[in-house]
Order: C-alpha cells, then sequence, then structure tokens
C-alpha cells in the first residue's frame, strides 16, 4: 500500500467513499501481492496483517475471533505522531476490531479479561524515534464467506493503508481444501513421428470381443485429414472453402474442412494427456494395468475397447517399435490392456515406455460420410426456398391420444400428418412449452392411422432416446405392438444402463447390444436411436425412403453433420422430416473456436432460421410452442423478456409445485427466486485447471439441508447446477458424506432438456482482473447467453442462486436476474455492488427470428406485484457402435475440456464427448476428487463439461 490518493487503481487498492472491497482481486492486486513494506514510506514500517498464503486468504472458523499483529515502527532520528489507526468499511458491518492488548484466548485469567479494551480506532500516540508499537486487529467472523476490511493509519501528515481479508470457514468448506497447490501442466508437443497418420506403424492389440465377421452392404473410408488442411491449420490460416462461407455448390468442401479443422483440433488436445516413462504392472488374465492420472475425472476419458499406443522410452520409433494395447477394463485411476503376444513376453514390470493417447476416428468418419452423401439430397431441403415450389399443407384434422393439447400443438399435428415431403417442418419453442409432447403425439397419430408407415426417431443421447421410447410403449391408445418398435443401442453401452423393462425392445448377444441384420431391421415400424447410430441403418443396407418419416428431436443440440447422419443416407423427396428444438438453448459441443465460428456451432435447426419461410414463422414450414407448463410464473418472466419477446404464456398449475412458507428461508412466498450472496474464495488443485468454491459448496448443502429436513422437500426433486467439474466433485463428496444419494448435481449441459422442482445455482467464480482478458477467458462461463438462459429454465417452484453478486454484475444476464431478485426483496448475504444498468445492444441478439423485434422488451427493474397472469444433455448427438469396415470399438473422443492456462467453462467444450452420451460409468463415492473402484451407470456423464 502507499500513501492514499497518490497512486492509481491500477496500481493500489484504494478504498472509495462507497467503499469498493467487493472488488479488490487479492490474487493480482499489487497492493496485496507485490507489496513491500520497506519501499513504502521513508518515516515509517507498517507491517501487513493476515498477509495471503499461497496467494489465498488466511481463514477462520465461523463465529469466532481470529486476530493478528501489526507493527508499526518509527525508522526516522526524530520523534512521529501517529495520530489515529482506525477501522475503515469492514464488510460484514463492525467485523473487524482493534487493541493495544492481544485478544485473550481461553487460557487468559479473569483480569487480564478485565482489563483487554477494544474499538473500532485507536487514539493518537507519539512514536520515540526507532520505537516499534504493535497493536492488534481482530475479526469476528459472522457468517461463511470473505471478510474484508481496510485499516488507516494517520502519520504524520500521511494516511497509509493495509487492506485486510479473512475467510470464514465452517467444517465442510475446510474439510475440501486443496490437497496439493494448483500448477499448470506443460503442454505435450506432437511426437515427431504420430501413430495416428496413414503411415503410422504399429503391432496391433488384443480386443476385448472378437471382431464381428459380419459383411457389411456399406463400407466406411477412412476420410482422412488432407496435408494441405493440416498445413494451413497449424499455420493458422482458414482453408479456403471455409473462407468463401457455405453456398449451394460448396456444401460438401465447406463441411468437411470444417470437420477436418475439428478433428485436428481434437489431435492437439489429446496430446495434452501424453505420458513419458511410466510403469504397467503385471495383472492376472495376461492383462498390464497403467495408472493414468485424473481418470477418475475423465481426464482422459476411457471405457473398454479403446486402446493405446506404447513404446519404450529408450527405443526410437520403428516400423515394430509401437505397440497397440486395447482396453479391458477402466478402474478409478488405471486402466487394464492387452497388446501382442510378443509384447507380454518381453515385458518387465520395471520397463518405462512413452504412452499416447488415441481418439477413435470412427465417429467422425461417419460425418464425413454424412456429408458426402448429402449431396444427393433435394435443394430445397438444405436451402429451402420461396422461388421454388411453395408448400401448401391442408391441415389434418385428428383426435388426440395424450389428452388435453393447447392450439399450437394441435396446430403442428394437423401440419405433420398433411406433409408430403420436401423441406423439413420444424416445432420450435422455450424450455417446457411441450415440444416432445408434440412429437410423440404426432408419432402415434401416423403409427395409428397408416398402417404401412415407417419411422425413424432420434434423440442427441440415449436417455433422451430412452424417454421416447418410454412415452410411446406406455400411451395405451396408441396400442403400439411390442414386435414393430426396436431400441438401437452402442455396443459401447453397458448393458446396466437400460432400464430392465426396456430391454425387449432392444437386441443383444451376451448381454452387449448389436444391430440386428438387415432381414430383422425391415419388420420394425418405429426405430429409435442416437443421432449417429442411424449411420449402423445405413451400414446394414436400409435404403434411401425406407422410412416415411424421420423425426428428430432436440435438433438444436447437433451440428449440422450430426443431423446429416440420419438424413443424407435415409431420406428421399418424399420422406417427411421434422424436426423439434430451441436454437436459443446450449447448441452443438465444438472443439475448435475457428471451426465453430465459421459455422460448425450452428445447427442445421439453426441455419434454417435465417430462411425467410422458416424465420418469418410460416406454418407451412414451422409452428412455434408459446405456454409454458414448467415453471412458476416469476421464475419463467425474465427468459421470457430476455429470450422469448415476453410471449411465453405461464400454464404453471401451483398444485403441482414445491413451496416453502418459512418466511426465514423465502422473504416472499409469491417469488419463489433467491439469490444468495456470498463472496468466497475460487481454487484449483494440483494440475486440474478445473475451479472450485469451497464456501459456496458449503451454502449449497445448507440450503439442501434446510429445504430437505424442514420443508419435506425429496432429493429427486433438487437440482444442483454448477460450470465447473470440480465443484460438482466436491459437491457430490459432501452430499454422499451425509447420504443424500439422489440429488443431481452437474453441468448445464447435463440438465439440458431436465427439469426439478427446486434448482440451486452455484456459480463459483468469486475474483477476477480488471480488464477485458478476464472477461472473456475467466468470465466465459457468465457471458454465453444460452447456458444462462437453460440454468434459469429449469426450475419449476424455486430457482436460487449462489454467487459473488461483484462478480455476476459483470454480464448483463447476471445482472439482470441479481437485481430482478433484489427489487423484489429477495436477496440474501453479503454487501452489494452499485447498481449497473446495460444497454439493449450490450444483452445481444439471442431472439428467435420468429419474435417481432417490436415484442422484445427488457425486464423492468420496478417490482413485481399483483397478479402473476402471466430437454437431457447438450451432448453431441453422437451413439457409436461397432460398424465400419474394420468393426472397431466406436470411442468417440473429443478431448481437453479447457485450453491450459483458459479454464473457461470446464463443462464446454466437454473433457470428451464420446458417441454416446450416456456411455460413462459414474463413481459411486468420491473422496476429494478420486473416486472408489465401484462405479455404478449414470444417466449421464458427470462432466461435463
Amino acid at each position: 500500500m502507499s500513501t492514499v490518493g497518490d497512486k492509481s487503481d491500477d496500481e493500489y487498492s484504494v478504498i472509495g467513499d462507497k467503499g469498493d472491497i467487493g472488488f479488490v482481486d487479492f490474487g493480482n492486486c499489487k497492493s496485496v501481492c507485490s507489496y513491500n513494506p520497506a519501499e513504502e514510506s521513508d518515516v515509517v514500517n507498517i507491517s501487513v496483517p493476515f498477509p495471503l498464503v499461497r496467494g489465498k486468504p488466511q481463514s477462520g472458523f465461523v463465529g469466532e475471533t481470529t486476530c493478528d499483529s501489526i507493527t508499526i515502527m518509527n525508522t526516522t532520528n526524530g520523534p512521529l505522531d501517529l495520530w489515529s489507526v482506525s477501522i475503515y468499511d469492514a464488510k460484514p458491518p463492525e467485523s473487524f476490531t482493534v487493541s493495544l492488548m492481544k485478544p485473550p484466548s481461553a487460557d487468559s485469567d479473569v483480569e487480564y479479561i478485565q482489563e483487554f479494551v477494544e474499538s473500532f480506532s485507536l487514539e493518537d500516540r507519539v512514536l520515540r524515534p526507532g520505537q516499534t508499537l504493535t497493536v492488534w486487529l481482530s475479526c469476528k467472523t459472522k457468517e461463511i464467506g470473505l471478510h474484508t476490511a481496510a485499516v488507516h493509519f494517520s502519520v504524520g501528515d500521511d494516511t497509509i493503508e493495509r487492506v485486510v481479508f479473512v475467510l470464514a470457514e465452517d467444517k465442510i468448506s475446510q474439510s475440501l481444501s486443496s490437497i496439493k497447490p494448483f500448477y499448470r501442466a506443460r503442454k505435450k508437443k506432437p511426437a515427431v513421428v504420430d501413430v495416428f497418420s496413414a503411415d503410422g506403424a504399429f503391432v496391433t492389440g488384443s480386443r476385448p470381443n472378437k471382431p464381428s465377421n459380419r459383411v457389411f452392404k456399406h463400407r466406411l473410408r477412412e476420410f482422412r485429414v488432407p496435408v494441405h488442411i493440416r498445413d494451413m491449420v497449424n499455420n493458422k490460416q482458414i482453408p479456403d472453402p471455409v473462407n468463401e462461407g457455405l453456398t449451394e455448390e460448396n456444401y460438401v468442401p465447406f463441411f468437411q474442412t470444417l470437420l477436418n479443422m475439428e478433428e485436428i483440433k481434437m489431435e492437439e488436445d489429446m496430446r495434452a494427456y501424453d505420458m513419458e516413462h511410466v510403469s504397467m504392472k503385471s495383472k492376472r488374465n495376461n492383462l498390464l494395468s497403467l495408472e493414468v492420472p485424473g481418470l477418475a475425472e475423465r481426464r482422459p476419458s476411457l471405457v473398454n475397447g479403446d486402446y493405446i499406443f506404447v513404446k519404450l522410452a529408450s527405443e526410437d520409433t520403428t516400423e515394430h517399435g509401437t505397440y497397440q494395447g486395447f482396453i479391458h477394463r477402466v478402474e478409478a485411476e488405471e486402466i487394464h490392456l492387452k497388446f501382442n503376444i510378443n509384447f507380454h513376453s518381453s515385458h518387465r514390470d520395471s520397463n518405462l515406455y512413452n504412452v499416447q493417447f488415441n481418439y477413435n476416428r470412427l465417429n467422425v468418419r461417419r460425418l464425413y460420410q454424412a456429408i458426402e452423401a448429402a449431396r444427393h439430397l433435394e435443394r430445397d431441403f438444405l436451402f429451402p426456398s420461396e422461388s421454388s415450389r411453395r408448400r401448401l399443407v391442408q391441415p389434418k384434422s385428428f383426435v388426440s391420444t395424450l389428452g388435453t393439447l393447447n392450439d399450437e400443438q394441435m396446430r403442428a399435428i394437423k401440419m405433420i400428418l398433411a406433409c408430403k415431403g420436401g423441406s423439413p417442418y420444424v416445432i420450435h419453442g422455450p424450455p417446457g412449452t411441450g415440444k416432445t409432447s408434440t412429437f410423440i403425439e404426432a408419432i402415434l397419430q401416423i403409427y395409428t392411422n397408416r398402417r404401412y408407415a415407417r419411422f425413424l426417431v432420434c434423440a442427441p443421447s440415449n436417455s433422451a432416446a430412452d424417454h421416447i421410447l418410454e412415452r410411446l410403449i406406455s400411451n395405451p391408445s396408441a396400442k403400439i405392438q411390442n414386435t414393430e418398435i426396436f431400441r438401437l443401442n452402442a455396443i459401447t453401452r453397458p448393458f446396466e444402463d437400460v432400464n430392465p423393462d426396456y430391454i425387449d425392445f432392444c437386441f443383444d448377444e451376451d448381454s452387449i447390444f448389436k444391430c440386428p441384420h438387415i432381414k430383422d431391421l425391415l419388420r420394425y415400424r418405429i426405430i429409435i436411436s442416437t443421432y449417429t447410430s442411424a449411420s449402423l441403418l445405413y451400414t446394414e443396407g436400409i435404403n434411401r425412403g425406407h422410412f416415411s418419416y424421420i423425426f428428430l428431436d432436440e435438433a438444436g443440440q447437433a451440428s449440422e453433420p450430426d443431423t446429416m447422419v440420419p438424413l443424407s443416407h435415409l431420406c428421399c423427396k418424399n420422406t417427411v422430416v421434422v424436426l423439434a428444438g430451441d436454437p436459443l438453448q446450449l447448441g452443438p459441443v465444438i472443439f475448435s473456436k475457428d471451426a465453430e465460428t465459421y459455422g460448425l456451432g450452428t445447427s442445421y435447426l439453426e441455419r434454417l432460421f435465417d430462411n425467410k419461410l422458416y424465420g418469418s414463422g410460416d406454418e407451412n414450414y414451422i409452428t412455434k410452442l408459446v405456454r409454458n407448463y414448467r415453471s412458476h410464473p416469476a421464475i419463467l418472466h425474465l427468459p421470457s423478456e430476455l429470450f422469448y419477446g415476453g410471449e411465453l404464456i405461464s400454464c404453471y398449475e401451483e398444485s403441482t409445485g414445491f413451496s416453502t412458507s418459512r418466511e426465514n428461508f423465502l422473504p416472499k412466498k409469491e417469488f419463489p427466486l433467491l439469490f444468495v450472496g456470498i463472496q468466497g474464495c475460487d481454487e484449483r488443485e494440483g494440475s486440474n485447471p478445473s475451479w472450485f468454491n469451497r464456501t459456496e459448496v458449503s451454502k449449497v448443502v445448507e440450503i439442501i439441508k434446510d429445504l430437505i429436513e424442514h420443508d419435506g422437500l425429496k432429493e429427486e426433486d433438487v437440482g444442483v447446477i454448477t460450470p465447473y467439474r470440480q465443484q460438482v466433485l466436491k459437491i457430490r463428496r459432501v452430499l454422499e458424506n451425509f447420504g443424500r444419494l439422489n440429488i443431481k448435481v452437474g453441468s448445464v449441459e447435463q440438465f439440458q432438456g431436465q427439469e426439478k422442482q427446486v434448482i440451486i445455482i452455484s456459480t463459483v467464480r468469486s475474483t477476477v482482473k480488471h480488464n477485458e482478458f478476464d472477461k472473456v477467458h475467466y468470465l466465459g462461463f457468465l457471458s454465453n447467453s444460452r447456458r444462462f438462459n437453460v440454468a434459469i429454465t429449469r426450475a419449476k417452484s424455486l430457482l436460487i442462486v449462489t454467487g459473488n453478486p461483484h462478480i455476476l454484475c459483470k454480464d448483463p444476464y447476471w445482472n439482470k436476474l441479481l437485481w430482478y431478485c433484489v427489487d423484489n426483496g429477495s436477496y440474501k448475504g453479503c454487501f452489494l455492488p452499485e447498481r449497473q444498468e446495460f444497454s439493449e445492444k450490450e444483452f445481444g441478439e439471442e431472439q428467435y427470428p420468429g419474435y417481432e423485434v417490436e415484442n422484445h422488451h427488457q425486464p423492468s427493474d420496478a417490482q413485481w406485484g399483483g397478479d402473476w397472469g402471466y430437454e437431457e444433455n447438450n451432448y453431441q448427438p453422437s451413439d457409436v457402435q461397432w460398424g465400419g469396415d474394420w468393426g472397431e470399438p466406436a470411442n468417440d473422443f473429443k478431448p481437453s475440456d479447457v485450453q491450459w492456462g483458459e479454464a473457461e467453462n470446464d463443462f464446454k467444450p466437454l473433457d470428451v464427448q464420446r458417441g454416446d452420451a450416456e456411455n460413462s460409468y459414474e463413481p459411486s463415492n468420491v473422496q476429494c476428487g478420486e473416486a472408489e473402484n465401484n462405479f455404478k451407470p449414470s444417466d449421464a456423464p458427470w462432466d461435463d463439461l
């Protein structure tokens, strides 16, 4: 610190008249981290109270008093006036005091305790030459979170300042403290000789399952990345087909080049996991075990059937120096491998190896294949145009099998029943508006009334596809024959992951899912799969036009190449294609930022909105659903105004929701949103770039405990959303220790398409550099409007946000939510930042083209009062299966959720995007980020990211 007033805010932290301690970033503030008392003044030397430890504030137990001494030394040859020592702007108020005596301890005698005096300031005194005065600063922690204050020393003509930070913790937050300091792992460079290249030579390993002897009608080509494309991308150049932009003429090279860019990024990211000079231990059944740090956190994500490459660390890569090893078993932190028999015979446990991890190219090859086949689709399908023959649909009447449908749903189904093919029909709408129900009703109507109609129904994840199966077979009115509906699963999907009630609708051999032969496939009228699993139907020989209808759910989550997998090989001129989704929720997961920016991050559904036929809301092509059946009107209000032009109509029924009657928890019962402000401390540990915030973990658990024990809320009704994987693990660990095993904790991606009675959001970040770089890279998870939209629309009856308001207010959307709660008297916690307003331009243009501009207005900051009146994981759809020409096990790796050093939102992109979103195992007990060896199938991957 320095004399107040003669240094800029950039160099020193100065507490202004209104107090801005909440904005001091102790991790980067020079007045805290780079301060040298000896260089501050030539008359006095004042020590630093409560100095940071490894860049973090010292902590004390909440409710107790923590103290530290401050020495004031006169360094002159004459007397020095110390006019006062005073506490300035303590947060919480009156939490800091000063004294000349050391605060008494439990062992202090009665006389000492009686003599002890403390106050908020000390009066003037004179320091003799060379004299050192010791004063004591005490912090009486009142609540969990950061306690801050400035101590001002009036010395001679100067005022010298010390900013103080004390973190109040409880038993939960202290139990989650970092095991080891964070260090930035050095990013590995690609090997000189890449075994992934076409020239890479290696000795094949032993597969966990025998290769299939089945002869496929359509073989899958390799689709290697062209050398010139690789060179351009490595030189930071954008290839010509991408630079030209998407046109009707360059559709195939445009998307294949984007996929090239994506694949190169995936290769680059995977190199971060390569290992050098590691040993493998011999196991039973002629297996070798390799310890893989970070495996429990899915860094990298590996499953049975995946493979790696190894070579002796002492050898150069030669024709037979590299060996392929297949994974036969995955445990918490190690994999069990089997290689060629020659490798096992020469292996010694003392050998040291270099290891290269591999992402399996099977799924990306399917994407290349789908884009190549898209050239055979009708022009009006890929690029609908008013200049061509315009569709005029005569709606068909029907009697609903699902019960009551609203007007928009009825209209959409009537239009689908009357469609004859051509451009897709789109059902779009915000969360909770019944898109899937509309979808299901349309399928049931056609199945019942058109005997020869055949359906392909795809969803982006296994759980979403299972949900469609459940909805179809559970409807007694439709009377779907069990022999006419089939659920196609990936071979990599765990058998136990499927509900036993649905196994009869699948095909397996020895509890391993398979794709049936074509003669068996042809007898089904309804086939349900994930997007990419649909490629197996083409591989088996199902012809274009076999399916009368192709329904694609959650189409906004799929990249265009993913969407083309079920369409390009199986769709013909007369096939009716129906897309359902919300382009304002999370889109495809893309790893290459360039590929994402140039078009791979735009779904086919979203691209259709750029077309006037769809963007104008023409009912011959599109239906917009606006009636929300999920959320309380107060929860729905903000997303309706911010994203949907204020057009959403709440159809929420109070009797079906959860409510808390205790005013000490929810200040206004009729306003079921609560913002809990907490200044914590965000941390990282080890080489893991993911952030966590221990104080927020404790607050989230406290809220859950309160709701369950005092309001009778069921565990299954609670969901916790947080943007960082480490925060997910920490919250899970505590909940498991308390026996709360049925509370879902995950990322925004894992909650898309889902709903809970109560949603608690933990935003984690609590420090920020004051520049644009930090806003872009460290607050990236805040700056994504779609992620915000999904997060706040999962709750049905109660939405609770925990976070640092001084950080969240930097983003226009979170700022709006903060003051929406404050203005309605539903804020608790730390002191608030100054209110700031954002312009309409700063909110971006995240709205449906179908919503007219004049309908859009920002929600006012006025009090909400009077009469209210007013789906699953964002996983890139890529379910996988043994297939292609080699029968390779399909594990479609997309590694490295975070660029090292730039831990933005470590769930976006996901650490690993497997072809099968639910094909993962989740540790049933996590201790300090490490999992025990007992695994259980998870409904969705826990990463993420």
